[in-house]
């Protein structure tokens, strides 16, 4: 049997940036996994079908349409279609809410899952990372405390009885790539290397004092200026920085919280050593897994029969 015979429906992850996809067969078993670097914030809403398309034609069959689940920023404002989000608290997966959206090619049906939102105690909202959680949770099923979700938006997301209660979202990846690349930091920060002690002052000194780092990080210019520091070591710190400020103002969500990181592993790994001088102790999970476990949970509660 050819892989367009076993293929039964397809997950899709469409970031700002990237789209990864994940051909499913009977089962649940992973057929084939494809990705780009065409992420929606390059695209008009008419060239998401032909950009999906070229990554899953080999999948397609005439005369037979294949469910496609879409989770992530396809479905924003100016995406492929908008999903409006589901308000918390609740679970963080909703498929009464999917929208489909309208596709030329038959062989395709492509729905797409709706993102999270809070008014209070301040408004925020996500999407893509709501999946996520839902992958965790179809293993984790009884897990109580925080989710802290680092990336370009890094999230805090209180979960109980399987519904994320409340979170609040950080702008430190995006933060950091800003002041790394387009500041007078630009010749002073590496783009690759570490130093764990210079990451470990960094963070140690924004949690004390993060009232302090703006003047902090302006410091690390005029030392690249005065002397030859390590460009590793400014990384490092400039890192430390920025996430030691983001622990000092989640100390709510963290103090006497059990916790757990969903991320890449090597960002996750980072959080888990900030948090580690704080005593705490957070697991890491790979999120890339997971979101494709929350896309599946979606399919299977689509496809289930009606009781």
């Amino acid at each position: 049997m050819s892989l367009r015979e076993k293929t039964e429906w397809i997950a899709v992850d469409w970031g700002l940036t990237h789209l990864r996809v994940w051909v499913m067969g009977a089962g649940e078993n992973l057929l084939a996994e494809r990705s780009a670097d065409q992420g929606m914030g390059g695209l008009t809403p008419e060239g998401f079908e032909p950009t999906l398309l070229a990554l899953i034609e080999d999948f397609l069959t005439d005369g037979k349409t294949t469910p496609v689940i879409c989770s992530g920023m396809v479905g924003s404002l100016g995406g492929w279609a908008e999903a409006p989000f589901q308000p918390v608290p609740c679970a963080p997966q909703s498929t009464a809410s999917i929208v489909s959206a309208a596709t030329r090619d038959p062989r395709i049906a492509v729905s797409i899952l709706p993102g999270l939102s809070q008014t209070a105690p301040a408004p925020d909202v996500m999407r893509g990372e709501e999946t996520q959680i839902a992958g965790f949770l179809q293993s984790n099923p009884k897990f109580d405390g925080v989710l802290v979700m680092p990336g370009t938006h890094s999230r805090w997301v209180h979960i109980s009885a399987e519904e994320v209660v409340s979170f609040q979202t950080f702008l430190t990846g995006e933060l950091y790539a800003l002041i790394a690349r387009q500041s007078v930091l630009l010749n002073a920060v590496a783009i690759d290397g570490w130093d764990d002690a210079a990451f470990e002052d960094g963070v140690s000194e924004a949690i004390s004092r993060p009232e302090s780092v703006a003047a902090k990080l302006f410091s690390l210019h005029a030392a690249a200026q005065l002397s030859t520091p390590a460009p590793e070591a400014a990384r490092a710190r400039l890192s430390g920085l920025l996430i030691g400020m983001e622990l000092a103002a989640t100390r709510p969500y963290w103090l006497g919280q059990n916790l757990t990181i969903l991320g890449a592993p090597k960002i996750g790994a980072i959080y888990a050593r900030a948090l580690s001088l704080q005593g705490l102790q957070a697991p890491v999970f790979d999120a890339a897994p997971l979101t494709r476990e929350g896309l599946m949970a979606a399919y299977d509660s689509l496809t289930a029969p009606a009781d």
